[in-house]
């Protein structure tokens, strides 16, 4: 049999440009799933207000959002058929795939909610639960996305894209609560302390963009932050100190509702840049290793073709332009191995202390911004590190589901 070492210097090149085209797809429905989140963002505000006024305000809009998501649903679909679902060309098939298959049975289960919400047969805090479920389960596939990228910069848009995106269901978690005791006409202690999480858990998740995000992004943002909010501040101020706004609850609410909703959409701005950056780097990286395959292609038709082969019977004997090829390629490799070191780190971390999180609010029943609170006294009390934390919690996982079970 003949080895050929020129053979698999293209073939790596080859891989490389195939794992690059399956994460735009990756890219192209983070993006879908981006705006499914957005529209079932407000479909869980419009429900909460619908709710709590008991059916009098928002039942045509509750119809014209679910439509949305229906809509919404769709793309995401489309953007999943288009993967390879053979895990060929991704390092951590099993898990993306887990993903999906939790994104597409959190879709499943909004039927029934529906159904429930219309028939006023559920309350509030719990028809909120299960919308906030499901869109945790599409935040959960858009890190996994970022766990795939084997590129430095794909991989810090990503891991922007995912902090900002975090920030923003915090933001509407916000607007929900919000327009949930401005509609009761009131907020207890609960409803107070919840706020002030969501409001902690924001600024956290959007410090975390802020040390991803590009120069184009970071100027949106300030920008979308210098909007007047005076208004916002005005109702967050009521709504965490127990204050009485004026006029009747309902209207408030929806005012409520209206100021947070061009917040949100500012945001959603900002999430839609990130969206097309992460495609325009993508697109970039794959030409750019298309160049560099035709390139290699070139050098490789310049050597002597007696010197592509080798015997497996015979010392491998590689000219110099051959040897510079392969040692070429590797160091590329390598450097990209470095800049990739340090951002690994950082997701590895992340990802301990998202499943810890996930763990949480799967068997204690708490929200998100609770869960990380949670994590993070444990680990100034202990003197560790959030993550090391989080390995802790997860290592002894397996109780806690025997408990559930």
């Amino acid at each position: 049999m003949t080895l050929s070492a020129l053979s698999f210097v293209l073939a790596s090149k080859k891989s490389e440009i195939a794992c690059l085209e399956q994460l735009l797809k990756m890219g192209e429905l983070v993006g879908a799933v981006s705006q499914l989140i957005h529209v079932l963002q407000r479909e869980r505000g419009t429900a909460n207000i619908f709710l709590c006024s008991q059916g009098k305000t928002w039942a045509g809009q509750r119809s014209e959002r679910a439509l949305q998501v229906q809509m919404a649903e769709q793309v995401v679909n489309q953007h999943i058929l288009a993967l390879d679902l053979t895990g060929q060309h991704t390092g951590n098939a099993p898990r993306l795939l887990s993903r999906i298959a939790a994104v597409l049975h959190s879709l499943s289960t909004l039927s029934l909610l529906r159904q429930q919400i219309q028939a006023l047969d559920i309350s509030q805090p719990d028809a909120m639960r299960q919308y906030t479920e499901v869109i945790r389960t599409h935040l959960a596939l858009v890190f996994e996305a970022a766990d795939i990228s084997g590129d430095p910069a794909i991989s810090r848009v990503l891991l922007a894209m995912f902090s900002f995106m975090q920030g923003k269901e915090l933001a509407a978690q916000e607007r929900a609560t919000g327009a949930a005791g401005f509609t009761a006409g009131c907020f207890d202690e609960r409803a107070h302390q919840q706020l002030l999480d969501l409001i902690e858990g924001q600024e956290r998740c959007f410090q975390t963009f802020t040390e991803f995000a590009d120069a184009r992004c970071l100027t949106l943002w300030q920008q979308q932050l210098s909007v007047d909010s005076s208004e916002f501040e005005r109702f967050r101020r009521i709504a965490c100190t127990g204050g009485t706004p004026e006029g009747e609850a309902g209207q408030v609410a929806l005012q409520w509702f209206a100021v947070t909703t061009a917040r949100i959409d500012g945001m959603k701005i900002v999430e839609d840049l990130l969206e097309d950056i992460l495609m325009e780097c993508c697109r970039q990286r794959i030409s750019e290793a298309q160049i560099a395959l035709q390139l290699q292609q070139q050098d490789i038709e310049q050597i002597p073709q007696q010197e592509h082969h080798y015997s497996s019977l015979i010392p491998l004997q590689l000219s110099r332009s051959v040897l510079e090829l392969v040692e070429q390629q590797s160091r590329q490799l390598q450097a990209r191995e470095a800049e990739l070191a340090e951002l690994r780190a950082t997701l590895a971390e992340r990802k301990l202390v998202e499943r810890a999180k996930n763990l949480l609010i799967q068997y204690q029943g708490l929200t998100e911004p609770q869960a990380h609170k949670m994590l993070r006294d444990m680990a100034m009390n202990q003197n560790k590190k959030l993550g090391e934390i989080a390995e802790a919690m997860l290592a002894v996982s397996s109780v806690w589901v025997t408990k559930e079970r």
